[in-house]
């Protein structure tokens, strides 16, 4: 593990670096407080650090207190000052400094030990802590089977989308992804095989977007896309490759390899009214179930109402102008 020696004397630097060698620890040094915050507030700094108190630039107390000051939570450095000092009004303002421990100097080699051992313990809790929180923190916005964003997370990032979109006046699309027949999957094959399709297109889904754009799992085999400044032609692209990488994909599962289609109603939001996502969710999911009603494994591209109501399917999608695509054959499922 690495720790950090910070003392401005450098027989008593050369004396605690030889000590901490033979407890097996990998040393860094500065020769002054300045130097000690800069290597502590590093991101691949020591998380284990021994301070003298008086030192020129910055003292032992205010490497502590800028240290705290920047650090963020998911790097937390124990801090151990060392100080000929006694009184305990000295002890006080340097544990409010923010040192964690302290030890007077001249200190015992197994006092020096023992201190440490706590200071890794005290690493070694915070960091599982750390880990915990974050791993509660995916399993609140993802979904436990795809690992995708969860329905709430998604329409969230949907939501600020649109804000921004609002703002800056660039436009933000929609689309909304169903696996055709997925019920015949799971009629004819198991939930298992199911569950292994959602994963499989999961992955294709990640793999056809840009890393700034977000894919969710909205409901079953639904699936919402959020693409940034994406509209028109460009839209109509990105949905007719997405469309046909998932068609051309062969899901393996087991002994069995099962090729499937989805069908795609999408839409776009240009910034210009501040209407409610929920509005554009609908008119895209109309245009998903024309998509779905003219033979499935097509994209149907809505014309938006920005007004807050969803206008009829005639008057907003566009079945029978360009924007509309049929490339294949409905999901077919090949066993091998």
């Amino acid at each position: 593990m690495k720790i950090l020696i910070a003392d401005d004397d450098p027989v008593s630097r050369f004396l605690m670096q030889r000590t901490l060698q033979k407890f097996d620890y990998e040393v860094v040094v500065a020769e002054d407080g300045g130097k000690a915050a800069e290597i502590l507030l590093n991101s691949d700094g020591p998380r284990l650090a021994l301070i003298d108190w008086m030192m020129p630039e910055l003292d032992g107390l205010g490497v502590c207190r800028k240290v705290r000051q920047h650090q963020d939570d998911t790097s937390y450095v124990y801090i151990i000052l060392l100080t000929s000092r006694q009184d305990s009004s000295d002890i006080v303002a340097g544990l409010e400094a923010g040192a964690d421990d302290y030890i007077t100097k001249p200190c015992q080699p197994a006092e020096l030990k023992a201190r440490l051992h706590t200071g890794q313990r005290i690493l070694s809790l915070e960091r599982r802590l750390v880990e915990a929180r974050e791993e509660m923190r995916f399993k609140a916005t993802h979904d436990a089977l795809t690992t995708l964003w969860n329905r709430a997370a998604i329409l969230s990032l949907v939501q600020g989308e649109f804000r921004r979109s609002l703002r800056s006046r660039n436009p933000t699309s929609l689309l909304l992804c169903d696996i055709d027949h997925f019920k015949r999957i799971n009629d004819n094959h198991g939930h298992l095989t199911g569950d292994a399709v959602l994963q499989a297109v999961a992955k294709v889904l990640i793999s056809s977007v840009r890393a700034y754009d977000a894919v969710g799992r909205y409901g079953g085999e639904e699936f919402l896309i959020l693409l940034s400044d994406c509209e028109g032609a460009g839209l109509a692209a990105r949905c007719e490759h997405i469309r046909a990488t998932i068609a051309s994909t062969l899901i393996q599962v087991g002994a069995e390899s099962l090729s499937i289609t989805i069908s795609i109603g999408a839409v776009t939001y240009e910034g210009f009214s501040d209407t409610a996502p929920e509005h554009f969710i609908a008119q895209a999911d109309e245009a998903l179930y024309r998509a779905k009603a003219e033979g499935r494994n097509r994209t149907v591209l809505a014309c938006p109402s920005s007004e807050g109501e969803v206008e009829s399917p005639h008057s907003t999608l566009w079945p029978s102008q360009s924007h509309a695509y049929d490339h294949s054959a409905p999901i077919s499922i090949q066993t091998s």
